[in-house]
């Protein structure tokens, strides 16, 4: 079962440097993540999601290579070479459109909801993760000063996270 963990961090920059030690972690075999993106908010207070991929692009590359490969198979026997040229593009759009509205993983509806309070500046970083090697991982998140905003956490290691993201804020002596 996988575990939903959203930090609220001092700017969208501290998120996306979240994000790329969750990969690290990931690459380490420390955790295994499922989704994860950023939420913050524009200029003009939307909620905007920073997400790791983008669907409707990842839907339109595929689209358009299926299409492509289909244009081709079939342009030898019907003649010309505008087919593939065809057929690709309508993959691509399809893509595109199947892409955008497919969604998978952490629910973006919940994601905006729980930043709407925000404050100015401020960004949110959700991940969801499939397996961790919880103290290894906490080691990790020890540098960056966060609150905890929502986990399906046990309370236990709720605590334990809260306990780090506000260690680090805490000024060292010696």
């Amino acid at each position: 079962m996988s575990e939903l963990v959203a930090i609220v961090l001092e700017s969208r920059e501290k998120a996306q440097e979240v994000r790329t030690e969750f990969s690290k972690m990931q690459r380490e075999h420390l955790v295994e993540i499922e989704d994860c993106a950023i939420a913050y908010k524009d200029a003009h207070g939307h909620v905007k999601l920073d997400q790791t991929v983008n669907l409707a692009a990842a839907g339109a590359m595929s689209g358009g290579f299926w299409g492509i490969l289909i244009g081709l198979i079939f342009s030898i026997p019907f003649g010309g070479p505008i087919l593939p040229i065809l057929v690709g593009i309508f993959g691509a759009g399809f893509g595109a459109l199947s892409g955008s509205l497919s969604d998978y993983g952490i629910d973006d509806n919940m994601m905006k909801e729980l930043s709407t309070n925000l404050d100015e500046g401020k960004a949110a970083f959700f991940v969801l993760v499939r397996k961790a090697t919880t103290d290894k991982v906490l080691e990790h998140l020890d540098r960056f000063e966060g609150k905890v905003l929502q986990t399906s956490l046990s309370k236990d290691l709720d605590d334990k996270l809260q306990a780090v993201l506000a260690k680090a804020s805490e000024p060292t002596v010696g």
